[in-house]
């Protein structure tokens, strides 16, 4: 039988001429460079038009191709109803009620823990995540190295909320003996700030802005009868208030910024505010109903509104930091999870997966995730699947 295989050491082009060997190392290693130049000044154009380019060829750089990337970067856990997840770097975060995980791409347990909590959550930013119980007496702190710091309260202060802001500063609220609430900011080392205890109003949530500055609180109080929230804003280097500011028709839900602007989401509008309490606007719902928000963009949040109380007929809406809309798409499905991460929006519909950039123009998308529970989007695009109990991760 003749030897099929092909042996570029008798390629009949290397004896055309003289010297033809070199010759033909020379050319291909000219097509080689060529078709660099050409990925190149394709991935140079578009991360010049968009951005978007830079994360094609780190995802290119970091998982090579797709099949690679699927079949590495598997993740396995315990199937649990409680759980909640987070992208650390390259690593998921998993939390339940009774376990912190972190895990790495070959599928190990980098770092764990045991815990007890009634209902676990998650806030991230600035290559952090704080895991705490809402109204519990702990709070882990981690980066993709595993646990940074660990905080306990007294049993009659428990925590009720946390904030991380993008430089890794916590914004921790909590219960107050005497008082009707107080805020703690801690630096990036865990070492505390700033202390703001309300004797006037009861306080909901806080945010360090991204700068480090400034805290801004919500609080809440009454008038005339009537539920209302308060924005108070103090500057970390001074102990009375910069400003503050009322949220009309509304309660916050949840306080975060996009560019230099504190955004409060509530469930009749988002508002927009500069970090001296002054109002830049606002997004109105207009008789809509608010059914998932996220704060995580790059420059902009991300709304999905709907149309009824019950059913699917609604919207998904991007609003830049000013509070006008970017952009508005009409949706007649169940959407059963969003998640928004540097320039990116991700959007999980019963058996498809979509990514959006911010004008909601579909930058990529998979079909077939039925088995699919929610979604974990990253700055670079790349999505991590979740289904019971494991995750597999997508690349546009």
């Amino acid at each position: 039988m003749a030897d099929s295989t092909k042996d570029i050491r008798n390629d009949p082009d290397d004896e055309e001429l003289p010297g033809g060997k070199k010759k033909n190392r020379m050319r291909r290693l000219f097509i080689l460079l060529a078709t660099l130049v050409i990925v190149f000044g394709v991935v140079a154009f578009a991360a010049y038009r968009d951005g978007t380019g830079f994360d094609v060829l780190r995802r290119f750089l970091h998982y090579g191709t797709a099949e690679n990337a699927g079949g590495e970067s598997v993740y396995q856990y315990e199937a649990d109803t409680s759980n909640c997840f987070a992208a650390v770097g390259e690593k998921l975060l998993v939390v339940s009620g009774t376990k912190i995980q972190l895990l790495d791409q070959e599928g190990g347990e980098a770092w764990s823990t045991e815990i007890s909590m009634e209902s676990p959550a998650i806030a991230q930013g600035g290559g952090r995540v704080a895991v705490y119980d809402v109204g519990g007496l702990e709070i882990y702190v981690l980066d993709e190295e595993g646990q940074v710091g660990h905080l306990e309260a007294d049993r009659e202060e428990p925590f009720l909320a946390v904030t991380v802001n993008r430089q890794g500063m916590l914004a921790v609220t909590a219960e107050k003996k005497n008082h009707k609430g107080c805020v703690s900011v801690y630096d990036a080392q865990m070492q505390k700030l700033f202390d703001f205890n309300s004797s006037r109003r009861f306080i909901t949530d806080a945010y360090v802005s991204d700068d480090g500055k400034y805290l801004s609180a919500v609080t809440l109080g009454q008038e005339e009868g009537i539920f209302v929230s308060n924005i108070v804003v103090y500057d970390l280097t001074k102990t009375d208030p910069e400003a503050d500011y009322d949220i009309s028709d509304g309660l916050v839900m949840a306080i975060g910024e996009v560019e230099d602007r504190i955004m409060c989401v509530t469930d009749t509008s988002l508002t927009s505010a500069s970090s001296n309490g002054e109002l830049q606007g606002t997004y109105w719902y207009n008789d809509a109903y608010l059914r998932e928000y996220t704060l995580e963009g790059e420059n902009f949040a991300a709304l999905l509104l709907n149309r009824y109380k019950a059913g699917n007929l609604g919207r998904i809406v991007t609003v830049d930091s000013k509070g006008e809309e970017i952009a508005s798409l009409e949706v007649q499905e169940e959407v059963r999870g969003i998640s928004a991460c540097g320039r990116y929006l991700a959007v999980l519909y019963p058996d498809t997966l979509v990514v959006y950039n911010r004008d909601l123009q579909v930058y990529s998308s998979l079909h077939g995730v039925e088995q699919v529970r929610d979604i974990v989007l990253r700055s670079d695009g790349s999505v991590l699947l979740l289904s019971s109990d494991s995750a597999d991760l997508y690349l546009p």
